[in-house]
């Protein structure tokens, strides 16, 4: 209870406003403040020209920044652990992106910035015609029987 009511404090200090990065040409990119973030952000961006087919067909989305070049979803940290994103999509940890002015072009209803990472993925794959692909790190996690 502390913690959600401690992001729900900090969070109506966020600014509306891209963040720039220090010595960089990258941008984070800034939640509305009514949502809570509790799970940290990343976000996962696609070429523009895929955006209003992936929008379409995704049961949920959460936060989406769109600028010229790319839509950005915004996903919980951590997103990208075994998962091999197609080529043509960026992933971005900390929501810090390569963007010229990006503008918030959708919000949910509910109070989660997040599009679910899974959905996203596997329509990525799909949009961008390659096949899904799961690498798991560490190596083999399975436990063998005695």
């Amino acid at each position: 209870m502390l913690k959600n009511a401690m992001s729900h404090l900090l969070g109506a200090r966020r600014s509306h406003e891209p963040r720039r990065a220090i010595d960089s040409d990258m941008v984070q990119l800034p939640l509305p403040p009514a949502l809570s973030a509790s799970l940290g952000c990343d976000a996962v961006g696609v070429p523009a020209r895929y955006g209003f087919r992936l929008m379409s067909h995704l049961p949920r989305t959460g936060c989406v920044f769109a600028d010229a070049d790319r839509w950005w979803w915004i996903v919980p940290s951590g997103s990208d652990l075994d998962l091999g994103w197609p080529p043509q999509v960026a992933y971005a940890k900390g929501a810090f992106v390569a963007a010229v002015q990006p503008r918030l072009i959708h919000q949910p209803d509910n109070r989660t910035p997040y599009t679910p990472p899974i959905p996203l993925f596997l329509m990525a794959c799909q949009v961008t015609g390659v096949t899904p692909s799961w690498a798991p790190s560490g190596g083999a996690r399975a436990v063998s029987a005695p």
